[in-house]
């Protein structure tokens, strides 16, 4: 895995959506604890989300807070996974989750940063990761499969070729060497 998360971090969400996250982790005995918002206008709908995560040593997710404020209400999730695949969501067995490894917020540019720390990819090197995919802004969890192919670095950026296939989205994302994105082409670009 990566090394320690920056003090803070943000990215301004772009074409998919307006709006703006903001990350400040937390190193905690166990791992990490991460806190983070995200306020976003998306077909023209506001909503502001904010999420705790918590992540084990090796990088897992452990367990996942979500609160979404939005025009039709709010809406609340916790999503805990064991670290060995198996997840429950608000107290109930999530066997659709089965295998994954990692949470996804489709509100955070940030989350993408979990399959590519835990994984460590060489350059050349593939990997898939199904993730628990947390969608915005009614907080429904989802399984998404996702392939990280790492390529060549450019220009001190770590480049991943990124699918998510049920969704038929492709693109190249750069990170930094904290292995936080920092160009999600068509989502975000990070600012701090």
């Amino acid at each position: 895995m990566a090394g320690a998360f920056p003090a803070a971090a943000a990215w301004r969400h772009l074409d998919a959506r307006e709006g703006f996250e903001a990350l400040f982790p937390v190193r905690t005995v166990g791992g990490w604890r991460l806190e983070g918002w995200t306020a976003g206008l998306e077909d023209g709908a506001a909503w502001g989300l904010r999420y705790e995560i918590v992540l084990d040593e090796g990088g897992r997710t452990r367990e996942a807070r979500v609160e979404c404020r939005h025009e039709g209400g709010e809406s609340r999730v916790l999503a805990e996974g064991d670290g060995r695949g198996g997840w429950v969501v608000d107290g109930a067995p999530a066997p659709h989750l089965e295998g994954c490894l990692d949470v996804d917020l489709e509100a955070s540019a940030f989350t993408n940063a979990f399959p590519v720390r835990r994984l460590a990819l060489a350059p050349g090197q593939r990997a898939d990761a199904a993730a628990a995919w947390v969608r915005a802004p009614g907080l429904a969890v989802e399984r998404l499969e996702q392939t990280y192919a790492r390529l060549p670095d450019e220009g001190g950026r770590a480049r991943y070729d990124y699918a998510a296939r049920d969704l038929g989205f492709a693109a190249v994302l750069a990170y930094d060497a904290d292995g936080l994105v920092l160009d999600y082409p068509g989502i975000a670009v990070r600012l701090a």
